[in-house]
């Protein structure tokens, strides 16, 4: 197995062979059209057998074939510097290198420019690649490493984090990304008060992050160098709801799982050590369901893909995560090439023309990739100013083994949007349609006699009877199994388990919505509804016409309508009380897991205390027709309406105002333990607790004065971190921000 070198994370015989591919495909051989040929150092271990890539795309370099002419660099710049000066010094005349991993790219790019070639990559993730003086004419479709810091920054302000540590393996990578992350910081006011590095051996840099009490830690490290830093965090506890870690995202999704002899750690200790971390990972295939300029969404692309395996494992075929990269790189290539033809065109010359002395063509092919905009399979293909890829951040979070997706970052748009998992939105869709049942089931109930014939009126009652049962059900339903649910992860001590269930919230709103069906179904069978007459007291018309009127009242009944109703009533009943009583029980609540359940417990506040009021009257007024259909009307709607507003209006606010999903009740970031409402008795104790330190500071520092105005100003941060609140995200569960604690405030008074 090839090693992993600076820059290039993944191994990548599979996107060479996708490139070569790709270029065939492009422009498969036909008498008459003449070659331009793209030199090629690639990364490869093993054979490489070409596959046949079909495309549509006819009108791209509809007189030229492209062919390829490779080689193996094995990532060594070294090699890429002999390989280099084959591809240079031997015909035919090559119009584009196309380098693949960092090191190599450095090499190329900066030969490139004495014979005027244009150079792309689709791996190099190195930062001083982003450089045009010594760079010119570098382009890659791998976004810059640097491209990260933009997104923990943004999480650092989010979460009013002002101080964070960071401990990276001593490489040019790393260096570079954590060089540009200090100079993001600064000018976000966030101080890096610890910056650790290591070579090989991590131990002694977890030390000093532990001495010097670091709590928000960014990691920069391979992932042969991940499992020694984390063995090393488990052995100096530096994990848990006091500490948060940024780790980066390109790592395989159980590396922290796979045995490594380098370290003595259990899988279970790794286990422990790791969970809870964030990762930040660039987006490298298209969320969108978009056909891109191949003529293919990268769904489709990604089928096509896994086709060509044959079965591997995608974990364990080297390159698969930059294939769409890959495939963009050469997409980007030909469209480059195709746009510089049209253009030379008009000026009487032909690509076919360029040599190495040839500066005119290579500007214009510069000048075309560097305008690039086309919607590929990794998503929309734009170059900044230093020719690096602008692209898309995902944001993980590794909870109970398994990274979960929390959110995207758009830092050409520096928009942060989170991503909905934890507020059930099928749950919420599920009220939703509830909601809109019943409200339907508003007409039915005000049709009588004369707007249906007689026969057909049992119908208009079977409808008032499923609109309302099913509409009840399915919105009510949700709803309190989401409360249902939070009490039950209140109350059981061990959530371990849970945390793999989450079918059970949708299998117990179907249990409810089932129960419901059956017993409507067995009603309509058994003893099914049909128009009644209710008649009145004949009454004489105020004009003498010798004629008296009898008043005749339509209702919707059956033989045993009143053991019915007691069933249905007295089920539902229970339905709502205990739906009360859960939601009373989990008011003070704060779990990841349904994050808006405050709203929820507010929405079935309403739905019971109308429902419990509507059910009664209504049977009284049963005889007064517009009563009756007015009071049950208005109860359907509002608590209807009131459910929807209560549930949606806040997260459609957050949307608009914030661009974010989020819950309107929970503005505080999950810390791992349930929280309740009694901040003012917390931020009391804390007060009570800083003023016993002060005393004990002032007797330990008394010679030292200097130091006693030090530590009473640690301890005032202290009583006014205790107010501060940072916003939650959809999923995430992190500790809070640092907060100097009392064996801080006792360090610092004893300097």
């Amino acid at each position: 197995m090839m090693p992993v070198l600076p820059g290039s994370p993944r191994l990548r015989p599979l996107s060479v062979v996708l490139t070569v591919s790709l270029l065939s495909s492009l422009s498969p051989p036909c008498a008459g059209k003449k070659k331009l040929y793209i030199g090629a150092l690639f990364p490869m271990s093993g054979g490489c057998t070409p596959w046949t890539w079909s495309t549509t795309r006819t009108d791209i370099l509809p007189d030229y074939e492209l062919e390829l002419i490779h080689y193996n660099s094995m990532c060594d710049p070294g090699e890429a510097t002999k390989l280099l000066y084959d591809l240079l010094y031997t015909e035919p005349i090559k119009i584009v290198l196309m380098p693949g991993c960092s090191g190599v790219s450095t090499i190329v790019g900066e030969a490139a420019r004495m014979w005027n070639l244009i150079v792309l990559s689709y791996g190099s993730s190195s930062p001083a690649l982003s450089n045009r003086q010594r760079f010119p004419t570098f382009f890659r479709t791998h976004p810059s490493a640097t491209l990260h810091n933009p997104t923990r920054v943004q999480l650092f302000q989010k979460w009013k984090w002002t101080r964070i540590a960071t401990i990276q393996q001593t490489t040019e990578v790393f260096t570079s990304t954590l060089d540009d992350l200090e100079q993001r910081t600064k000018e976000a006011g966030i101080e890096i008060s610890v910056r650790q590095s290591f070579l090989t051996d991590p131990a002694v840099a977890v030390k000093n992050l532990k001495r010097q009490d670091a709590r928000i830690i960014v990691g920069l490290f391979y992932e042969t160098e991940a499992r020694k830093v984390f063995c090393e965090v488990f052995k100096e506890k530096l994990y848990g709801k006091k500490y948060v870690w940024f780790l980066i995202g390109w790592y395989a999704d159980n590396w922290f799982k796979i045995h490594d002899p380098a370290i003595n750690c259990t899988v279970e200790n790794m286990t422990e050590a790791v969970e809870g971390h964030v990762t930040t990972e660039i987006v490298m295939l298209n969320p969108e369901t978009i056909k891109g300029v191949s003529n293919l969404t990268s769904q489709e692309f990604l089928e096509e893909l896994m086709s060509r395996l044959g079965g591997k494992n995608p974990e364990e075929t080297g390159g698969f995560q930059e294939a769409p990269l890959a495939f963009d790189a050469v997409w980007a290539m030909a469209l480059a090439l195709n746009k510089t033809s049209e253009r030379l065109k008009a000026k009487g010359r032909r690509l076919e023309d360029f040599n190495y002395n040839n500066h005119d063509i290579t500007a214009e092919i510069y000048r075309a990739l560097n305008t690039s905009s086309f919607e590929g399979v990794s998503g929309q293909v734009v170059f900044d100013a230093q020719g690096s890829r602008m692209a898309m951040t995902l944001i993980e979070q590794l909870q109970g083994g398994t990274y979960k997706k929390i959110g995207y970052y758009d830092s050409s748009q520096k928009n942060l949007s989170w991503y909905i998992q934890n507020s059930q939105p099928y749950l919420n869709n599920m009220t939703a349609v509830g909601c809109m049942m019943a409200l339907a089931a508003v007409f039915p109930l005000g049709i009588d006699g004369h707007h249906v014939h007689r026969s057909q009126f049992p119908v208009v009652c079977q409808f008032r009877l499923w609109l309302l049962g099913l509409g009840f059900s399915v919105a009510y339903g949700s709803m309190f199994t989401k409360i249902w649910w939070v009490h039950t992860l209140f109350t059981k001590k061990d959530e371990k388990n849970e945390k793999k269930k989450p079918w059970k919230l949708y299998a117990t709103a179907g249990v409810l919505l089932a129960v419901d069906f059956l017993s409507l179904m067995i009603w309509q069978i058994v003893d099914p509804l049909h128009v009644t007459i209710e008649k009145f007291t004949k009454e004489a018309p105020k004009e003498d016409l010798d004629v008296l009127i009898q008043p005749l009242l339509e209702h919707c009944s059956s033989d045993k309508i009143n053991t019915w109703l007691g069933v249905v009533y007295g089920y539902k009943g229970l339905l709502l009380l205990l739906g009360i009583f859960l939601a009373y029980e989990t008011k003070s609540v704060s779990t990841e897991k349904i994050n808006d359940h405050r709203a929820v417990g507010m929405a079935i506040y309403n739905v019971a205390v109308l429902c419990l009021i509507t059910a009664p009257v209504t049977m009284i007024l049963s005889s007064q027709q517009d009563a009756s259909f007015a009071f049950a009307a208005l109860a359907v709607v509002f608590s209807a309406y009131i459910t929807l507003v209560v549930l949606f209006v806040p997260k459609m606010r957050r949307l608009i105002t914030r661009g974010e999903w989020q819950s309107e009740q929970q503005d505080t970031l999950k810390t791992g333990s349930s929280t309740n409402n009694n901040d003012e008795e917390k931020s009391r104790q804390l007060e009570r607790e800083n003023r016993e330190l002060q005393k004990i500071i002032q007797e330990v520092s008394s010679p030292q004065p200097l130091a006693s105005t030090k530590s009473e100003g640690v301890l005032r941060h202290v009583v006014c971190g205790a107010h501060q609140h940072t916003p939650e995200a959809m999923l995430v569960r992190l500790p809070l921000a640092k907060r100097d604690t009392q064996e801080s405030a006792l360090r610092t008074g004893q300097m």
